[in-house]
């Protein structure tokens, strides 16, 4: 293939290129049994949606969400997928092409992109499963639902700057990877996904605030459920996603030789 085709080595375009090859790669092995790779992919929301919809609807008298409870659930289980599996694939990041992260030419930023663009294309793969429970549980859209393409850039901020930080620190202390699995974990319930924001009672909505996924998952829902807006988390968000984004480019070119010496 000519470089007018992918740009000639260190420039911007081959890098777009070799993201694209690369990212293109890991769908390619995840769905190597065609639809059944890709209905598996969006079976994971879609069962813990199920079960959270049957407890909190079916067996227990539910006080948090909004109606339809199903489309609240997937509306933010859908991108909290996204997230868990991103951060989870961070901690091996590096480890899992070692031979290649070292000899490669290409800024080693692309192995944690890779990891987001991958992740955020099997995110958009599974918003037809959003569009038809919307549909058929005839949940209302308004006009902020344009806010759900900023919810999606800031979390793509969000993921490139968590892991820029994780990716090389795994690298460096083991023992991270299990932490963060740990983290993730409880993050899951610390974030605004079976409840709202809006649910939080004091003083937990102020540490609340400081999750920039409460901010992220208020953008997606407001286009469905417009009482949710949030205007304190939602910038607090943007700040947040901002500065992790800032830190995590600064980390990896303070570890970047590091690392290499450690693979």
């Amino acid at each position: 293939m000519s470089h007018a085709a992918t740009g000639a080595p260190g420039t911007p375009r081959r890098y777009l290129h070799s993201l694209w090859l690369l990212s293109a790669r890991d769908l390619k092995v995840r769905y190597a049994t065609s639809f059944l790779g890709y209905l598996w992919s969006i079976l994971d929301p879609l069962v813990m949606s199920a079960i959270y919809w049957f407890v909190f609807t079916q067996v227990f008298r539910r006080s948090v969400g909004e109606d339809p409870y199903i489309v609240f659930l997937i509306v933010a289980l859908l991108p909290w997928v996204w997230f868990n599996t991103s951060v989870s694939d961070f901690t091996r990041a590096f480890k899992k092409d070692a031979r290649l992260v070292r000899s490669t030419a290409i800024p080693r930023s692309i192995w944690v992109n890779r990891i987001v663009l991958s992740k955020g294309i099997e995110f958009l793969f599974s918003m037809p499963v959003l569009v038809l429970f919307a549909v058929f549980s005839g949940a209302q859209v308004n006009w902020m639902l344009l806010w759900f393409p900023v919810a999606v850039l800031l979390q793509i901020m969000l993921l490139v700057g968590l892991g820029l930080l994780v990716a090389p620190l795994c690298v460096l202390y083991a023992d991270l990877e299990r932490t963060t699995a740990l983290i993730l974990r409880a993050l899951f319930y610390a974030s605004p996904v079976i409840y709202s924001f809006n649910d939080l009672p004091a003083p937990f909505d102020t540490l609340g605030a400081f999750n920039p996924l409460a901010g992220i998952f208020t953008l997606y829902r407001v286009g469905f459920f417009p009482d949710l807006w949030q205007t304190t988390p939602i910038v607090i968000s943007a700040v947040m996603c901002a500065g992790i984004f800032a830190l995590g480019v600064w980390t990896f070119g303070r570890l970047e030789r590091p690392v290499l010496k450690e693979l």
